[in-house]
């Protein structure tokens, strides 16, 4: 029988960045359940000591991790995840990312141990992050377990249409990560103007137009306590399909955080 694979909420909290675990802890108060850190980030501990802060349960919670480029060799995927399990303070991840498919990465070794991590329940999801279509189809013939997640760059500046095509036609979310554009929303004139007809912010444009998406999720990243409750609800501005197709229009050409 096939295991249910993680639950992602449609807004997560991504925590590259945050060194204040009272951070995370606010989060979960307001209603985040889904966090989503890197061990490249280097704040495993401080998502960890947040969620052990919260009064919110840990069954409640998808927590995410990430195998950063260099630990991709088999013994070290081992390795790393347990040093992340004991940095988060957990005995099991809910989703676990190979973080980019460079350096270490070989399909053909890495993957086998993200397998046997999700066998023996150390993990309850296999995801992948920055992939290519065709590396997304070579993962796919070498995994034994389903693609949970797959997180990319997304944002009105960087529209990853092949990918999201690709996750729908799979039946796994695409992770939208940095969906402001790294800062830049309110220099998008399309997503300016938007808001300003509905009386909001840039932002909360931003994340309604990938909301609007099937088969998106995002997670945007935010430390303060008004950003936290404005991401989350964003969720409930409706843009309409004129004004999603303007947005879609716009220039693709700005990927923040390429390889």
């Amino acid at each position: 029988m096939t295991r249910p694979q993680p639950t992602l909420p449609p807004v997560g909290l991504g925590t590259m960045g945050i060194d204040d675990s009272g951070v995370i802890e606010t989060a979960l108060e307001y209603g985040y359940r889904h966090l989503d850190t890197a061990q490249i980030y280097g704040n495993e501990a401080v998502v960890g000591d947040g969620l052990s802060q919260s009064s919110v349960p840990r069954a409640d919670v998808t927590v995410a991790t990430k195998v950063w480029a260099d630990n991709l060799a088999p013994d070290d995927v081992h390795r790393t995840t347990a040093e992340s399990l004991d940095r988060l303070g957990l005995d099991a991840l809910d989703l676990l990312y190979v973080h980019r498919p460079i350096e270490a990465y070989d399909p053909e070794a890495t993957l086998p141990a993200f397998d046997e991590l999700y066998e023996e329940r150390t993990i309850g999801g296999v995801g992948l992050s920055n992939f290519s279509r065709e590396e997304l189809e070579t993962a796919q013939s070498v995994l034994d377990a389903p693609i949970a997640a797959h997180q990319v760059e997304f944002h009105p500046l960087f529209q990853p249409d092949e990918l999201l095509a690709h996750a729908r036609e799979h039946g796994y979310p695409l992770v939208a990560y940095s969906p402001l554009a790294n800062g830049r929303a309110q220099e998008i004139d399309a997503v300016v103007d938007i808001a300003e007809d509905h009386d909001t912010t840039a932002e909360a444009v931003c994340l309604a137009w990938l909301l609007a998406k099937d088969g998106v999720v995002t997670i945007p990243k935010s430390s303060s306590p008004d950003h936290l409750r404005a991401n989350l609800e964003a969720q409930a501005l409706e843009l309409s399909p004129a004004e999603c197709d303007r947005i879609d229009a716009i220039e693709r050409t700005e990927e923040l955080f390429p390889e």
